[in-house]
């Protein structure tokens, strides 16, 4: 669960801190005061996209650090399949702002933005303002229902991209292979051309390499023999050179070698660089010997190397490259003069792969449709429990006109609100206010089949009241017993049954505006909650119902 929050510099927020527990966490707070900008700060640290306004004016660099406790084993081995290991039963997500850039860390090593979003969805399940207006879509819906049943669907899924995979390629093969006999015959004319050029260069794999070497050597031979005649007289061809002085050292020596120990050290001291510049005249002079650059082996030489670097222009960087497009080339040139066997196979195998990838998609299909009826039958209990009375909730199923990646379903939540009307789209039907319920509904069944622990609501309470907002407090309290809810509200109902109630306000200090986010004690939750229940004018009735209302909460609480 997520243990602390961290902000700096962020919008209004200098600095801030906030520990939260478990259970049902309420931040709330008059308009303006900021809300946004906590549950902004953790989706920037998640992994959103940087705004660049969003660092606080003046400030050179924004930070937001989540510290989460993680003991499930589920999301343990998830996180290992990432690479991410708790220290201590924790992990720390934070990101860095600084100059319209972000650096992203877990646990002080730096990952992608990716990464980070991929480790936040094993973590927390953040439920924004306006997602239930997502509902109105219905590839929403089918999402929600693979989501439901992602333990049965995962293996076909994944069985069911790779034939899809598999289709596509032989299907767009099959669809550019389908060219008239003109371009055919000019298509394998060009190749056998192109084949002959290749081939007959006959290539080795790093010739060129050899090549250049000996060329560079060729290229430069007038200065590599004048270096060494140079280097042989210096050492011992010349006039005076190094071998006459060192024979000459070597004598004067000798003669005194026998008066002095240290002399007789120095003198085989000598001996040795005499015997090593011999054998260095030696050498030198057998490779004077042995090395010729005749005109016409550079010639050749340079041919070579003129006629792999025009293949290379043509066919490839390097000559492996070269001789892969050769392979190509040939095996494209015996389909064309063999084409009606080759289309032959060509939709054979394309008809094939189809039959295939039919067969998984109906597998898939059977799997939605029976879990489907599990889904439809726990929404409809969750709604009912969200004061929809009397409301009727299905999944209609439809078969798509062509494959896609996710099979060829077409689902679609249909709902009835009122007794005797027919199940409509919920677009047609379901008001701003019923389409939150319906997404709460689902985000619960949803978090009970996952091993995600952590849930943040925004404003979940959106278009509702009265006995509705009573029921959605009761179904938040009843979800915080086995995880952890995180919610920003304006209702003082769902407030009320807050295991942790954050105050979030803003103020002035030193001409600044700042925003400031407090855990309240009992009496001031009861200050907060008249306030939200009787706006600018809290009389002495307002307390007293607020005070009520938090009672009450307890104990359904207890």
């Amino acid at each position: 669960m997520l243990q602390n929050l961290h902000v700096k510099n962020l919008a209004l927020i200098d600095e801030t801190e906030v520990d939260f527990t478990n259970g049902l966490n309420i931040l709330s707070g008059e308009t303006g005061a900021g809300k946004s900008i906590i549950i902004g700060s953790i989706n920037l640290a998640l992994g959103e996209k940087i705004q660049k306004e969003m660092i606080r004016e003046n400030a050179e660099n924004a930070l937001v650090e989540l510290v989460f406790s993680v003991e499930n084993e589920e999301q343990r081995n998830a996180l290992s399949n990432l690479d991410v290991f708790p220290e201590d039963d924790y992990v720390i997500l934070s990101r860095k702002i600084a100059n319209g850039r972000g650096i992203a860390k877990i646990n002080g090593e730096s990952v992608t933005a990716s990464k980070m979003r991929e480790v936040a969805a094993i973590l927390i399940d953040i439920h924004g303002q306006h997602e239930h207006q997502s509902l109105l879509h219905k590839k929403k819906h089918l999402e929600i229902l693979d989501e439901f049943a992602k333990e049965a669907l995962a293996e076909k899924k994944e069985a069911l991209r790779e034939a899809y995979t598999v289709y596509k390629g032989l299907l767009e093969e099959l669809n550019h292979a389908d060219v008239d006999e003109e371009e055919r015959l000019r298509e394998a004319s060009f190749l056998e051309y192109e084949i002959k050029e290749i081939s007959e260069a006959k290539l080795q794999e790093h010739e060129d390499e050899t090549i250049e070497e000996e060329y560079k050597r060729y290229r430069n031979g007038k200065k590599i023999m004048e270096a060494l005649h140079m280097a042989y007289q210096y050492s011992g061809n010349g006039g005076e050179n190094a071998s006459d002085f060192t024979t000459r050292a070597l004598k004067e020596l000798q003669a005194a070698s026998g008066f002095d120990e240290k002399v007789r050290e120095l003198e085989a001291q000598m001996l040795e660089i005499d015997n090593l510049l011999n054998d260095f005249n030696r050498e030198i002079a057998d490779y004077i010997d042995e090395t010729e650059f005749d005109d016409e082996t550079f010639y050749e030489l340079e041919k070579r190397l003129d006629e792999i670097n025009h293949l290379k222009s043509k066919y490839g960087k390097s000559i492996a490259d070269i001789l892969a497009a050769l392979a190509e080339k040939e095996e494209r040139l015996v389909k064309l003069q063999d084409y009606d066997a080759y289309l032959a196979a060509l939709r054979g195998k394309v008809a094939e792969a189809e039959q295939e990838l039919r067969a998984i998609s109906m597998e898939v299909s059977k799997i939605r449709q029976a879990y489907a009826k599990d889904l439809v039958a726990e929404v409809t209990s969750a709604l009912q429990e969200l004061n929809f009375l009397d409301v009727r909730f299905e999944m209609q199923f439809e078969e798509l006109s062509g494959y896609t990646a996710n099979g060829l379903d077409e689902a679609e939540f249909l709902i009835s609100t009122n007794p005797g009307e027919p199940v409509k789209a919920l677009g047609k039907v379901a008001s701003g206010g019923e389409l939150s319920r319906i997404m709460l509904a689902i985000k619960t069944i949803l978090a009970n089949n996952d091993a995600i622990e952590t849930l943040i609501f925004d404003e979940i309470d959106s278009g509702i009241s009265g006995r509705t907002a009573q029921m959605v407090s009761e179904k938040m309290n009843t979800l915080g017993r086995n995880h952890q809810i995180i919610c920003i509200t304006h209702l003082p109902q769902i407030a009320a049954m807050a295991d942790a109630h954050y105050l979030i306000e803003k103020s002035v200090e030193n001409s600044t505006t700042v925003s400031r986010i407090r855990l309240l004690n009992d009496e001031e939750r009861v200050d907060e909650l008249s306030r939200m229940l009787g706006g600018v004018e809290i009389t002495d009735k307002v307390r007293e119902s607020a005070r009520e209302m938090r009672e009450l909460a307890l104990q359904k609480k207890a």
